[in-house]
């Protein structure tokens, strides 16, 4: 049997052309944006109403405390209640905020259109955040952040974020036990009453819908949503690197050493997004990228060494990590700065970008091809101001990425004379493997205090 075809991959598909329809748009009376997708390949609809603060907005931290209580009673529903009601109709909704924004999320079939919509206004508009409610709540989260603290990306996370971004918010990754302590009832309506505003809200809406009998329901439930003050604000400037620093974070007795590598990336809408996305393909973003494939498969150092470029509204970070056994945690991080150096040194191959730009085209429309898929694309479009083709160009943005930008980024966002090392493990173990890689040392224990 002639099995010589097994010798050669198989040919390159021919590319099907991306469309997407144009969703519908508009504005009500009070300010609310409304964006309706029409599809009814399924008798399924996803909801979004998504807010344009988040907790890079709350100086106390009580965002979380107060979106995880608006589903724990409400004026006509206990939490169980809530739950059950929820349940009735086979659906789901969830509320919860990251670093630039908040969302109220919910599912269902079509036939519960109306259902949902009552549910959604009742989280939103009569959430009565009841005290015991609280009280279980804040003692939750107080011994969840004692767990974090046993927890090592946790602790690298931490450290890494008030490195590089310095007095900024986006430095804080939770809130301390002492203010989560002091959080009243009252507090949570204030922070309710003065974020959840129609004019800082889009209410996006993809599925098996009629625009015209869901807009006339949309202006009837929140039509008469008051207005609200939008406050702007200054935020702090991120710190500016002026050289290389290692930072331990002395976990005693840690049989690993988590390594965070990293840097200021991009924000979401930086021109040099796309050249980032094909950069970091090749490097860190996978199975089949150098740093995995070096520092697992050929090292076996780890599990997995990765990169990423986490991308915010106003800023982001590039990062390359791995957890590693402490006896190779100095042979990781040589590996890991030979293959971040070579990409900014050395052109890559047409192999390396023409695999990666392959992949990023081939996975983009299975990431729209389902209602919740589209949905995340649109809500990113909507919260970061995307521009209004971004789906439909993706593609050819990718595509007209060369070799000369994968070089040129790289060497612009990875820094490595001004990098931080962050590594969380037994400082005794790893100490002497590591201390070359950088004049400036400092440790740190896990509660955050700094010990020399």
């Amino acid at each position: 049997m002639n099995e010589d075809f097994r010798k050669q991959p198989p040919l390159k598909l021919a590319e099907r052309p991306f469309s997407i329809s144009k969703p519908f748009e508009t504005h009500l009376e009070n300010g609310l944006k409304i964006i309706i997708f029409e599809d009814s390949k399924l008798p399924l609809v996803s909801y979004r109403l998504a807010f344009r603060f988040g907790e890079i907005d709350d100086n106390n931290r009580q965002l979380s405390i107060m979106t995880s209580m608006m589903k724990e009673g409400t004026e006509k529903f206990s939490s169980k209640q809530l739950a059950d009601e929820t349940d009735k109709y086979g659906a789901s909704i969830s509320i919860g905020s990251s670093s630039d924004d908040t969302i109220i999320a919910a599912s269902s079939l079509s036939i519960y259109q109306s259902e949902m919509l009552d549910l959604i206004a009742e989280v939103l508009f009569k959430p009565n955040f009841p005290e015991d409610e609280l009280e279980l709540k804040k003692q939750n989260s107080i011994e969840g952040l004692k767990f974090n603290r046993s927890d090592a990306g946790f602790l690298a996370d931490e450290r890494f974020s008030k490195i590089v971004y310095g007095e900024h918010p986006y430095s804080i990754t939770s809130p301390t036990v002492s203010q989560l302590e002091n959080i009243t009832r009252e507090d949570l309506i204030a922070l309710h009453t003065e974020k959840f505003i129609p004019n800082i809200a889009t209410f996006l809406v993809v599925g098996d819908v009629n625009k015209d009998e869901l807009l006339a329901e949309l202006k009837a439930k929140f039509g008469d949503w008051k207005q609200g003050s939008v406050v702007s604000k200054d935020f702090t400037s991120v710190p500016q690197r002026t050289k290389k620093t290692l930072t331990i974070v002395d976990r005693a007795d840690s049989a690993q050493s988590n390594i965070v590598i990293g840097n200021l990336g991009i924000k979401r809408t930086d021109e040099d997004y796309f050249s980032c996305l094909v950069m970091n393909q090749i490097l860190g973003s996978g199975a089949t990228s150098r740093l995995f494939m070096n520092i697992r498969e050929d090292k076996g150092y780890t599990y997995g060494a990765y990169s990423s470029f986490d991308k915010r509204k106003l800023t982001g970070t590039f990062e390359a990590t791995a957890e590693v056994r402490n006896e190779v945690t100095g042979a990781a991080m040589t590996e890991f700065f030979y293959e971040l150096n070579k990409i900014r040194d050395e052109n890559v191959s047409e192999d390396d970008i023409n695999l990666a730009k392959s992949y990023l085209t081939g996975v983009f429309p299975l990431r729209v091809e389902t209602l919740e898929g589209l949905m995340g694309q649109l809500v990113s479009q909507e919260l970061f101001d995307l521009p209004k083709d971004y789906l439909e160009t993706y593609r050819e943005n990718i595509e007209a990425v060369t070799i000369e930008d994968v070089k040129r980024v790289a060497q612009k966002y990875i820094d490595v004379e001004k990098i931080a090392i962050v590594v969380v493990g037994d400082k005794k173990d790893i100490l002497s493997q590591i201390e070359s890689f950088a004049e400036n040392i400092e440790t740190f224990d896990v509660e955050g205090n700094l010990i020399s």
